[in-house]
């Protein structure tokens, strides 16, 4: 437990100490971008291709005593 509080209380420091100098990370990292590439980004569904499922479907087991 001793090892575990330790090394949080290390990454907590050092996770504080990289948000107190964020400004100047800015330039290193380049500006954030304005939108998600999820949104920039249009899918077409059509144009999916089918996938092919290998298997049994799955079925829920509500009864645990039976296989």
């Amino acid at each position: 437990m001793f090892l575990l509080a330790a090394v949080t209380l290390c990454c907590g420091a050092v996770a504080g100490t990289l948000t107190l100098f964020d400004p100047v990370l800015e330039p290193v990292l380049g500006p954030a971008p304005e939108k998600p590439a999820a949104e920039r980004v249009a899918i077409d569904a059509t144009a999916q291709t089918p996938v092919r499922v290998v298997g049994a479907p799955f079925e829920l087991n509500v009864n645990p005593r039976q296989r």
